[in-house]
Parts: structure tokens; C-alpha cells; sequence
């Protein structure tokens, strides 16, 4: 990775920040619609329920998002709370950690966001480059869960342009 200087990483954040939010908002409606009454739903023997997929993205997400503020990776486990059962409440503790985050990313300098950082003995990049590494992960995540709604009971929100439960609804919706 060729290193980037302070003024092309605040300008990476600025060029981010605005999908982060609307994919955040994708995702959040994804986990959401995970039906209560079949959280414990997997595909396979092998496939994390929904209700462990749906952490797994927003406790990935919180550890990416804790690395780029503080410019270093906090691997220590991210425990789903004891008072966190439901899918409206994963939603909503998703909600409140990305909020904490999102708020501190425009207060990042330049210097701060092109800061290697190392991920793992894996990846070395610049702290702005696990933006992009980030929404690949929770991307890939939240359409492993999408194709599990409608197996399990739900309906597919709307990601990408209406699905066809979101339009379905819009329709019926419509006088």
C-alpha cells in the first residue's frame, strides 16, 4: 500500500462518510426485519443463527470503527449485552454504537486518518482505508442474513432501490 498524506485522507473520510451512513441505515433495516419468533434460524448446521450473524456485523463494525478513531484494533471480545435479545434491540444497540462513532469521525486529522494501522499482522493501511475495508465486511454480512428473511418467516427490506416486500407493501399501502 503506497501511503497516502494527511490531505488525501481527510479527503477520503469526507468521500466515505456519506456511504457509511446510508449503508448503516441498509444494514440496520436488515437486522431489524429478523422475525423474533425465528431469530434462531440458520441455513445450515454450519451457518451462524441470524440473531449471531446480526451481532457479528455490528460488533465487526464497532471494532473497525474503534480502530480508526483510535488508531489502533481492540481485539478483545464484544459481547452481545445480557439485556440485548431481540433483533429491535441489536438494531437499536447498532444504532446507538454507530451514532458514538459517527460523531467522532469529522474530529479525526488528517495525520490521525493516514496513520498505518495494523489489523492482525494481516493488513497495514492507512486508518481511512478500513472505512472501505469495513463496508466490504458488513456488506458481505448483511446479504448472507438478507437471503435468510424470507426462509425464516420475514420480509426483505428495502437496500438497494425497493425489494419486492418493500414494494408489495408500498402497494397495498396505496388507497
Amino acid at each position: 500500500m503506497i501511503p497516502i498524506d494527511a490531505e488525501h485522507a481527510s479527503f477520503l473520510l469526507q468521500y466515505a462518510l456519506p456511504t457509511v451512513k446510508n449503508e448503516h441505515r441498509a444494514t440496520r433495516s436488515v437486522i431489524e426485519a429478523i422475525p423474533q419468533s425465528n431469530a434462531d434460524y440458520r441455513p445450515d448446521p454450519n451457518s451462524k443463527t441470524a440473531m449471531e450473524l446480526a451481532w457479528h456485523i455490528t460488533a465487526a463494525e464497532h471494532r473497525f470503527y474503534g480502530g480508526i478513531i483510535a488508531g489502533a484494533f481492540d481485539f478483545s471480545p464484544i459481547h452481545r449485552p445480557d439485556n440485548v435479545q431481540t433483533p429491535a434491540q441489536i438494531g437499536q444497540w447498532y444504532g446507538e454504537s454507530f451514532a458514538k462513532n459517527f460523531e467522532q469521525f469529522p474530529r479525526l486529522s488528517g495525520e490521525q486518518l493516514a496513520k498505518i494501522v495494523d489489523f492482525r499482522g494481516l493488513f497495514q493501511l492507512p486508518a481511512v482505508a478500513f472505512f472501505n475495508f469495513s463496508l466490504h465486511h458488513t456488506i458481505h454480512h448483511r446479504g448472507q442474513l438478507s437471503t435468510y428473511l424470507r426462509a425464516m418467516g420475514g420480509k426483505v427490506p428495502a437496500i438497494y432501490g425497493e425489494s419486492y416486500d418493500s414494494a408489495t407493501a408500498k402497494a397495498a399501502a396505496q388507497p
